[in-house]
């Protein structure tokens, strides 16, 4: 029988265990706010100072909050509206489309890799393996993309570099290897064919992984600015990211003209330009992100209780 005092003592530990508990999940709440707030701050340092006149930031350097407010930087770069959208518009689409067939076509070949049954299984992950190191070096694939492809000045040229990439290859290899032989052998003996199996069982079970290499395939495209350096020659087919070097290779060779004396220093924001460049490419991969992120938690949850 338990006695009052007993009682008072129990009703005394779990009140204990609930404030302990609760001061844990607080802890960890604020120590992981910290960190996020560690890393936006870089970002929020990024976007006030692009919006701060040139001479206030060389004279007093950067700060969160813009010290005397000015576009300066911005109305350099968008002086042609029409063409940082263009640039957007191609960017987006190789991105797209790029990531779907990619993704598309690095699945179906991780998952042939993966399958112990297949004759070719062996000499097809050494081609893949060898491609992770070695390569043949820019001329050869200059002349492979603009002699025996002739992808120059077209949107495959963006498209096709990325579409089977070695190493997100064997990431998806392994985790295809990982999944439970019985439930393959299971829908084997249902009458399911591997295509089947490959569409109804294996990928739904790789939506962590492929949702990561999916985020992978995507920044590869939207950050890719040599493919336009190389073989685009077109300016409406100016990607953002090449075409924001170019605003940037402008704005040095206007701080050459300053230091000759054609112009004065203070009339090219160098410093807030570059910022202002950083702020509109990275600005909607990480907004993006943010989108993408939920997918990719989901994805993460879903392949651990399954």
């Amino acid at each position: 029988m338990v006695t009052y005092n007993q009682k008072i003592r129990q009703q005394k530990r779990q009140d204990v265990d609930q404030v302990m508990n609760w001061f844990g999940r607080f802890s960890i709440h604020l120590v992981l706010i910290f960190f996020a707030l560690c890393s936006l701050l870089p970002l929020v340092l990024i976007i006030s100072s692009s919006l701060t006149d040139e001479k206030t930031l060389t004279r007093s350097g950067y700060n969160l909050i813009p010290q005397q407010f000015s576009t300066q930087a911005y109305d350099l770069i968008l002086r042609s509206p029409g063409v940082i959208l263009r640039a957007y518009a191609v960017t987006m689409f190789t991105t797209v489309l790029g990531t779907v067939v990619a993704v598309t076509l690095m699945s179906m070949l991780a998952y042939a890799l993966s399958r112990p049954d297949f004759i070719l299984r062996k000499p097809l992950s050494f081609i893949v393996f060898f491609t992770m190191l070695f390569n043949g070096g820019i001329v050869p694939y200059y002349i492979l993309m603009t002699q025996y492809l002739r992808v120059q000045d077209t949107v495959f040229a963006f498209l096709l570099p990325y579409f089977v990439v070695g190493f997100y290859v064997l990431i998806l290899r392994t985790y295809f290897a990982s999944l439970p032989a019985d439930l393959i052998d299971a829908a084997r003996v249902d009458g399911a064919g591997e295509f089947r199996i490959f569409i109804s069982i294996a990928l739904p079970l790789a939506k962590p992984a492929l949702a990561t290499i999916a985020l992978f395939t995507a920044l590869n495209y939207w950050n890719d600015w040599t493919t336009a350096l190389y073989f685009i020659r077109d300016s409406h087919l100016y990607p953002l990211q090449y075409l924001l070097y170019i605003i940037q290779s402008n704005v040095q060779a206007m701080q050459l003209q300053s230091a000759v004396g054609n112009i004065a220093v203070s009339d090219v924001p160098s410093q807030t330009t570059q910022l202002a460049m950083a702020v509109l490419a990275t600005g909607p991969a990480a907004i993006f992100f943010l989108f993408f992120q939920r997918y990719l938690v989901r994805g993460v949850t879903l392949g651990a209780f399954k």
